[in-house]
């Protein structure tokens, strides 16, 4: 049976349901376009002009380089022909009003992993919906203010050996993949359900000696392999890219970590709450797994700011509240014993 075109599974979701849902459609179809003029920028790699110069810093103190502001820009001007009302971007300080009747508010980051631009490796765009509600003239910020729960849809793009969107709309989380051949996304994974038993964990091991002790104590016994509390042996990866990180546990498993630790300014995590961990642990719920600041469901935290930082943990649900009983009550974790709890592989 030939695979259902991005198109065709969005008809068939208006159809489905109420007026909103052909707004969300029409809108994903303009960021579909917006990602492969990216994705095309991005091919020209060191040759093209929006490649990998640095512009400063943004308004949240990161490292600004000039795809950033390409793509910004791109998908700015891709939604004006949709119907949103705001656009919030990671890029910039206070949302865009756009049309203040339209039903729609974009949460986006338009280039995720920005810091791997120059290195050749898989960098991305989040994006999430939210209902456009209350007087967005008078206060534009104000919807973004709602809980990811209130989402009604997310997804990203990924630049890497083939362009992919990842895209739930509240019915499981669906792969789709940009068809040279057809000119358009073609589904390649339907619902995709992420395995509840995890072999891989994905954590920058290098802030080892700023992690709380519960993360320590989890990566400790991770390492142990086999021989440890785990009594399995597990892969270790990090790149560095949310939607490369996501893409590969949707993919076949396991868990992310990003926790606060006792650098300065990362007490509180440091991936943004509405641009990056709501939208992801969306897709990631969608597929059955979980998503947590460690401990609590990163869905219901209220934003507090716009550019709000939280730690973050998601992947195969059983490891992610593994992770949040290391957190809570390590001694209810049943295999850890006085023989695995004293000193870790990291630690002399």
């Amino acid at each position: 049976m030939t695979a259902a075109t991005l198109d065709a599974v969005l008809n068939s979701y208006v159809r489905g349901g109420s007026g909103i849902r052909a707004d969300i459609a029409a809108t994903v179809h303009q960021l579909a376009l917006a990602a492969n003029k990216i994705r095309s920028t991005i091919n020209q790699g060191a040759l093209g002009k929006a490649f990998a110069g640095t512009r400063g810093t943004n308004t949240d103190g990161d490292v600004q380089k000039d795809l950033d502001v390409f793509a910004d820009d791109i998908f700015l001007d891709a939604v004006r022909h949709a119907p949103v009302g705001l656009y919030a971007s990671e890029e910039l300080e206070q949302p865009v009003l756009l049309d203040k009747d339209a039903s729609l508010a974009l949460a986006i980051d338009p280039l995720d992993g920005s810091s791997n631009i120059d290195t050749n490796v898989s960098i991305g765009t989040i994006f999430s919906f939210l209902p456009a509600t209350g007087a967005p003239d008078q206060n534009p910020a104000a919807p973004f203010f709602q809980t990811g729960t209130n989402q009604l849809g997310a997804g990203f793009f990924i630049y890497g050996p083939q362009l992919a969107l990842v895209l739930s709309l509240g019915s499981g989380t669906h792969v789709f993949v940009q068809s040279a051949r057809l000119g358009t996304f073609v589904q390649a994974y339907e619902s995709r359900v992420i395995p509840a038993r995890a072999h891989e964990f994905a954590i920058n091991a290098a802030n080892y000696r700023h992690w709380d002790e519960a993360v320590r104590l989890y990566v400790d016994d991770c390492m142990k392999g086999s021989e440890g509390p785990r009594e399995r042996d597990f892969n270790m990866r990090w790149i560095a890219s949310l939607v490369a990180e996501c893409y590969r546990i949707l993919m076949r498993g396991g868990v992310f970590l990003y926790p606060g630790d006792q650098r300065r300014r990362y007490g509180n995590g440091r991936l943004r709450l509405v641009y990056e961990a709501n939208p992801i642990a969306y897709l990631i719920e969608q597929a059955g797994g979980a998503a947590t600041d460690t401990v609590d469901r990163i869905l219901e935290i209220p934003p507090q700011s716009l550019h709000q930082r939280v730690p973050l943990v998601f992947g195969s649900a059983r490891e992610v509240a593994r992770i949040a009983r290391y957190h809570t009550d390590p001694s209810s974790i049943g295999e850890r014993s006085p023989l695995f709890g004293n000193r870790g592989l990291f630690r002399a």
